[in-house]
């Protein structure tokens, strides 16, 4: 379910044909979901609610053609590696992949061994890895490393273009957004004429988030549908209790993708527009959140591998650039898909019960379009 099934606008933008990061063409996705066990937290053993989810960036060989890419740190309590060398070069060099904080260090190497397994020519490979991670310890046994490399080798494998799961799947199959359950969202938008038609697609691992602050659409969902009214997962004196985070704290992760030409620093530009669409939801970015955000532009094909020159490379390469001037579409594009995103992770998202009977609850849909309408918004305003 994702709010263009509820017949919910968020935005002005049209939407691609999956309302998905996978409209920008080439892009796939590909999830591993693990869920296994109930009743009380016994380290390795569960209850286990945790996964991985990946990002192919084109149809071509990613390990060994790049796309321009950028970044943005809203709030850097979290990870997401390999930004080091997308700064300094401006280029993504190979999958993205997300899970929850204690198997970052597993996703990478799994990816480093698939590289060395796909890579078309031998020797000398040199890879940097992106993993992102947020923490799902509130309903995973996260301790229990329960994320292995045959995970992230299925989630490869299974990566694809069309309409993209959401919800609690993949890397957000354990995640929480706003007190409710969270996960795996994504969305696109349409740049609009006179502008080309661009596509800005966008895929987010949502685990952040007050219940008060939470807005769709500039409505206070949050404040009309409390926690008197559905219980949060982590009540103040069970999370002293139990060592849980306090109520509205965590991270998320956004990955921003457009078929439009953008050079690096363009691409950052788009990255720092996402947290704009994270704040229309409510989001102050806590000081024990990580919010980071990558966006990549696949406008330039047959770019040349920064770090793996060879005899056959090109001294100099033409590449194409939207000029900054009309950037602006781009920008609106991505503050809407962002948005969009994080809501449909919440409504994709299903009720789950994880260690020790903590329970995440859904976000209702009914009991949203009745908020929505009383603001004047969504398909019920009307009535």
């Amino acid at each position: 379910m994702s709010a263009r099934d509820l017949d919910l606008r968020i935005g002005r933008l049209e939407p691609g044909a999956n309302d998905a990061i996978t409209d920008v063409a080439g892009v796939r996705v590909g999830h591993t979901t693990l869920i296994s066990g109930d009743g009380p937290l016994v380290v390795g053993n569960g209850p286990i609610r945790t996964g991985v989810t990946v990002v192919m960036p084109h149809d071509g060989d990613v390990w060994s053609e790049p796309v321009f890419a950028g970044s943005h740190r809203l709030n850097g309590n979290g990870e997401l590696t390999g930004l080091a060398w997308i700064r300094e070069a401006g280029m993504l060099g190979g999958p993205v992949a997300i899970t929850n904080t204690h198997s970052v260090g597993v996703v990478r190497d799994a990816l480093v061994a698939h590289a060395i397994a796909h890579r078309r020519h031998g020797g000398g490979l040199w890879s940097l890895p992106v993993v992102g991670e947020t923490w799902d310890g509130g309903l995973n046994d996260i301790d229990g490393l329960h994320v292995r490399r045959e995970h992230v080798d299925q989630a490869l494998a299974a990566a694809s273009d069309g309409p993209v799961a959401q919800g609690g799947v993949g890397g957000g199959t354990g995640m929480v957004c706003h007190e409710f359950k969270g996960g795996i969202g994504s969305a696109s938008r349409m740049t609009p004429r006179p502008d080309p038609d661009w596509t800005v697609g966008v895929l987010v691992q949502a685990n952040y988030g007050e219940r008060e602050q939470l807005r769709v659409d500039g409505v206070p969902v949050g404040l009309e549908i409390p926690v008197s009214e559905v219980p949060t997962p982590f009540p103040e004196e069970r999370a002293r209790e139990a060592l849980l985070p306090e109520p509205g704290s965590g991270s998320i992760i956004i990955l921003v993708a457009t078929d439009a030409p953008l050079l690096p620093h363009q691409c950052q530009r788009l990255a720092q527009r996402a947290a704009l669409g994270l704040a229309r939801m409510g989001s102050t970015a806590n000081n024990s959140s990580g919010d980071l955000i990558l966006a990549f532009a696949t406008g330039n094909r047959g770019l040349s591998n920064p770090d793996n020159a060879g005899p056959d490379t090109p001294r100099t390469q033409d590449v194409r650039m939207v000029p900054d001037s009309r950037l602006t579409s781009l920008f609106k594009a991505t503050v809407e898909a962002t948005e969009a995103a994080i809501v449909n992770a919440l409504l994709a998202a299903e009720t789950m019960v994880g260690r020790d009977g903590i329970t995440a609850h859904a976000l209702d849909h009914d009991r949203l379009l009745d908020v929505m309408a009383r603001y004047g918004r969504g398909p019920r305003a009307d009535s």
